[in-house]
């Protein structure tokens, strides 16, 4: 099974406005770079929406380091996804589970990999995340 580390990291300027995802993927031999934006979106959907694309770009299941700074993200894969499932995808309090669409998503690319989740604090300096944070906020301005 190839390997590949992945930093993703989502932004919003304003919350809900236009925000961007960017993800840096890292394959040994080479790097990618993947970035996107919408015009009106949330930045928990940008963190979700840059793992989804980063999964999405590769072809084969891979054995994978995923680094991101949201703790959305890595509460959602690692704490609530289980329960949400056996709630007919509602939360603690019974309410629906917010950005199910996408939840729906990353539960099915995250299948097909063998993934170890990393949570790394945001603008502090990791290397990664400070790229992929730069490729989330290209993809607002290039809206």
């Amino acid at each position: 099974m190839k390997t590949v580390e992945i930093h993703t990291d989502g932004a919003c300027r304003h919350n809900p406005g236009p925000g961007g995802w960017g993800a840096l993927m890292d394959f040994g031999d080479k790097t990618q770079e993947l970035y996107g934006g919408d015009e009106i979106t949330t930045n928990n959907k940008m963190e979700l929406t840059a793992v989804i694309k980063a999964l999405e770009y590769l072809t084969e299941p891979h054995q994978i380091v995923l680094t991101t700074d949201s703790k959305y993200v890595i509460g959602g894969i690692n704490d609530w996804m289980d329960n949400w499932k056996k709630r007919g995808w509602r939360n603690a309090k019974g309410e629906p589970v917010k950005n199910k669409e996408l939840w729906l998503q990353l539960d099915q690319l995250v299948s097909k990999h063998k993934i170890e989740w990393q949570w790394v604090k945001g603008h502090s300096g990791d290397i990664g995340n400070e790229t992929a944070d730069m490729l989330a906020n290209r993809g607002i301005d290039e809206l």
